[in-house]
């Protein structure tokens, strides 16, 4: 007998992450950087299940430590060809066998979005419920680096705008542009599973604060990300 729905997050946490090391349970501002993800998502009660996808026992331990549930390992996906998408897919379909319900609702939750707070993930969701689209995808609003003046350089270094029209018009005047960040995705989970991706028909972005939607990839990131948690300002407004 299949049971009511229920709104699941699944965090994606892979052990191989190149670029910086076991990355996804580094420490990160006094805790594995997994941990504020997994906090931010029991917090917000948006979700009956939060649920962390690896391949890895020890991160899966560290998952389960800050109160996320890991019923099982990843047994594919984890390569660096496989896409998040398809990860979160397989776990969802492996979690209504685990727990034979369907779900209402699915977030893809990237554990190296650690600023991403309580608030910023109601706000997502509450978009998503009161809407008709099946697809959200979090995003950020450029701003000092106006993307409207981007070029490619060759190989003499001689600049190709991206945008020639753009370089003749005030920057005041050109319109805002958005950037998608891994902080909160969702979807209804029949079609996410049907279109593979959180890209399916119609998708729609969601605006977040840059700093929320920040993503850690390199050392760089990590550096900027931990300047940013130390504004006492920032973390109330993620509260």
């Amino acid at each position: 007998m299949v049971k009511a729905t229920e709104a699941i997050a699944i965090i994606p946490a892979r052990g191989g992450s190149k670029r910086i090391p076991r990355k996804n349970i580094l420490p990160f501002c006094g805790k594995p950087m997994l941990a504020w993800t997994i906090e931010a998502a029991l917090s917000s009660g948006c979700f009956t299940r939060v649920l962390v996808s690896t391949e890895d026992e020890e991160i899966a331990d560290v998952a389960r430590r800050y109160g996320a549930e890991v019923p099982f390992l990843r047994e594919s996906h984890f390569d660096d060809q496989s896409s998040v998408s398809e990860a979160v897919c397989a776990a969802v379909e492996r979690a209504q066998r685990e727990y034979t319900c369907e779900f209402s609702l699915v977030a893809q939750l990237m554990a190296n979005c650690p600023l991403r707070g309580v608030q910023e993930i109601k706000n997502a969701v509450e978009y998503f419920s009161a809407g008709d689209h099946e697809f959200q995808i979090s995003c950020f609003k450029f701003g000092w680096m106006n993307p409207w003046w981007a070029v490619k350089l060759d190989a003499q270094h001689r600049p190709q705008p991206m945008f020639p029209e753009a370089l003749k018009t005030r920057s005041q005047d050109l319109p805002p542009l958005y950037c998608p960040t891994g902080a909160i995705w969702l979807a209804k989970p029949e079609a996410l599973l049907r279109s593979r991706s959180f890209y399916g028909p119609d998708y729609r972005f969601f605006p977040l604060d840059w700093r929320a939607a920040m993503d850690i990839d390199d050392h760089e990131d990590l550096a900027m990300a931990q300047l940013l948690f130390a504004q006492a300002s920032y973390k109330g407004d993620s509260a």
